[in-house]
């Protein structure tokens, strides 16, 4: 049995899909399953349990079925969450209690970190633990995200294999549902559908021009593929950067769109919004040395290749 967690969410759904088309279908999902606007993220999976995520941890702590792996991608993701009893609950408590029962019923765990812990990057975009009290994350999401890092590299006793994965900026099919914290890529393909035109922010950083932002991007099926290897390989336990490795600009971002949509390039610029301005990453760019060194050897998909993967092949179809 593998237990996904976040199973109706973006990451987590694509994943069991893929662990599907892989012949798993002996899957354990868990999430709240309440939310309608998640439905077509799990409706058509195949699957042997759904599991409430408020029930989960009373259930996996009783129950005597065979636990294979389980892959804990739920957590409260929303960056502009400043409720700190919220992300404390999810975030934190909720994923030690998951830790803790992995280890004590030997069970191996991957778990979602994010690069929002590396704040502003003062300290660079290295996945080196040793760095990890150092960091200062831009928002209360990047401190709880963090705060379990730390937690989790303190414990002596551990599962048999654990793997915490600090995901970049991620866009792909089944995040639809994600609202404002929908990938740039989902909403400048609604942007040019609907107005022919595109609108980034604009820099307020005098090192950086308007659209010069620079991200990390990486496509969903690339996660996936990762979390398959690091499922059947089991390297070294640790916490791994999770991006493509190349940070590209907000510009390249949006000419790839209007490429993918093969539409002229209509782009102006915006403020950004003040509630995010003072916590605005204007740089972002994994270093993926630790995961190459474990064996990890497919190439990451390119900016322009995944938008223009996702656009014809998932967004066109859908809208």
């Amino acid at each position: 049995m593998i237990v996904v967690t976040g199973a109706a969410g973006f990451i987590g759904s694509y994943l069991c899909e893929v662990l599907n088309a892989k012949g798993f279908n002996n899957l354990i999902l868990v999430d709240d399953f309440s939310k309608q606007e998640k439905l077509s993220n799990h409706e058509n999976l195949n699957f042997y349990l759904k599991i409430e995520r408020s029930k989960f941890i009373s259930w996996l702590d009783t129950t005597e079925e065979p636990i294979d792996f389980i892959y804990h991608l739920g957590a409260r993701t929303d960056t502009t969450e400043f409720k700190w009893e919220i992300l404390e609950e999810l975030n934190l408590t909720y994923s030690k209690a998951i830790w803790q029962l992995c280890t004590s019923k030997n069970i191996p765990l991957v778990y979602a970190s994010s690069a929002a812990t590396y704040g502003n990057g003062e300290f660079g975009y290295d996945d080196n633990t040793e760095i990890l009290d150092k960091l200062v994350p831009l928002n209360p999401y990047g401190d709880s995200k963090n705060e379990f890092d730390k937690w989790v590299i303190k414990q002596d006793i551990q599962p048999p294999f654990w793997a915490g994965l600090k995901f970049f900026n991620v866009y792909g099919p089944r995040e639809y549902h994600k609202g404002r914290m929908a990938s740039v890529i989902f909403h400048a393909f609604n942007q040019i559908q609907e107005k022919g035109e595109m609108k980034l922010f604009r820099s307020h950083n005098p090192e950086y021009t308007d659209g010069g932002q620079l991200r990390d991007f990486i496509y969903v099926k690339d996660i996936a593929n990762v979390c398959l290897f690091l499922m059947n390989e089991k390297p070294t336990s640790s916490i791994y950067n999770l991006g493509s490795g190349k940070a590209r600009t907000f510009l390249d971002l949006a000419l790839a769109t209007f490429k993918a949509l093969d539409k002229s390039p209509n782009i102006s610029f915006i403020d950004t919004p003040e509630d995010i301005r003072d916590k605005y990453q204007y740089f972002t760019e994994a270093n993926m040395s630790k995961l190459i060194a474990a064996g990890y050897t497919s190439p990451f998909t390119s900016l322009e290749n995944g938008v223009m993967d996702y656009v014809q092949n998932y967004l066109l179809r859908r809208f």
